[in-house]
Formats: C-alpha cells, structure tokens, sequence
C-alpha cells in the first residue's frame, strides 16, 4: 500500500533582476504562483528579484524557504516562514541548487551561473525566464555543458511556467 505523500514539491528561484525591470515583475508573478498550487518555494532573498518571489509567495499565504550565506538570523521582516542561516557564504550555492525538484533561473549574473552549474550536475530541471534580458535569455540554446545532464525548459510568461510546472509534475493535476 502507498502512502500519500506528505512533502511538498520545492522550487528553488535563483537569479537577479532589478526593480522596474520585466524580469523582476515576472519574479514576483512566479513567487504568487508557486505558492498558490502549494510548492515551497526556496529562496536566499538576496537579489531584488529573489526577493520579490519570497514577498509574492508570502503574500498568498505559501511557504517559503530561505538559505542565507551568513550565520545570522535575518530581520524579523524578512520574507520567508523558515530560515536557514548556513554559515556558508558562497557555498549555499549548492544548498540552493539541491533544494529544490526543479531550479526557476531569473536573468542572473555570476552567483546564478553558479547555482545553474551546480542544479546541471546534480540533474536538477532548470526553468530559465527568457525573452526579459540576463543570464537566463542565453540558458536554453547554451546549457552548461553537452551532458544533457537534466531538462531546460524556458518561459516567458507565468501560464508557460505553470505548462512547464505540470510536464515536470510538480504542478498535479486535480
């Protein structure tokens, strides 16, 4: 006899963008989304782009799950419901990348390239915004390496994040 499960699915967001900018709308747009089907959504906040995932979630009442690199609590008024301080600095890197069943990659500079490198060799799927700038834009014809360590499966707007949410499972069908 099978168990029902009792995790959540978990999505990690990693990336940067700024205020203003159409990414971070579409971060914030992802945030509310992932938490209204029931995925925790894992953050370090550290970006304003991560950040307003973490703020979205929140607001509709999700879980959020926040890795920060130092080994200090973060203010009372940080955006998450669980904190974890690792301590790590930059080597939350791979605690980011393995947190989640699946990796959102918002435009992103030299950390997210990090955390996508790491996400590809653990064979985490990545779900990299295109069509806004950054980092991400590129992710889709330019995986890490020619592995085809796990799926690249881009969006542009959150209905083709919720499709790509589904085909990966994480999204269930009612």
């Amino acid at each position: 006899m099978n168990s029902p499960s009792i995790r959540k699915p978990q999505v990690s967001v990693l990336g940067s963008a700024e205020p203003g900018s159409a990414a971070y709308e579409m971060a914030g747009q992802a945030g509310a989304l992932l938490a209204r089907h029931g995925i925790t959504l894992v953050s370090g906040c550290g970006s304003p782009a991560t950040r307003v995932a973490a703020e979205r979630a929140v607001a509709v009442g999700g879980l959020v799950l926040s890795i920060v690199p130092p080994d200090q609590m973060p203010p009372a008024d940080w955006p998450a419901t669980v904190v974890v301080p690792c301590g790590m600095g930059d080597a939350r890197n791979l605690l980011m990348a393995l947190s989640g069943d699946a990796c959102l990659v918002i435009g992103g500079r030299a950390g997210t390239i990090a955390e996508v490198c790491l996400a590809w060799l653990h064979q985490r799927p990545l779900l990299p915004l295109v069509g806004c700038g950054g980092w991400s834009d590129s992710l889709p014809n330019n995986p890490p390496d020619e592995r085809q360590r796990s799926p690249i499966l881009p969006w542009s707007t959150v209905d083709e994040l919720e499709q790509q949410l589904h085909r990966l499972e994480l999204i269930r069908a009612s």
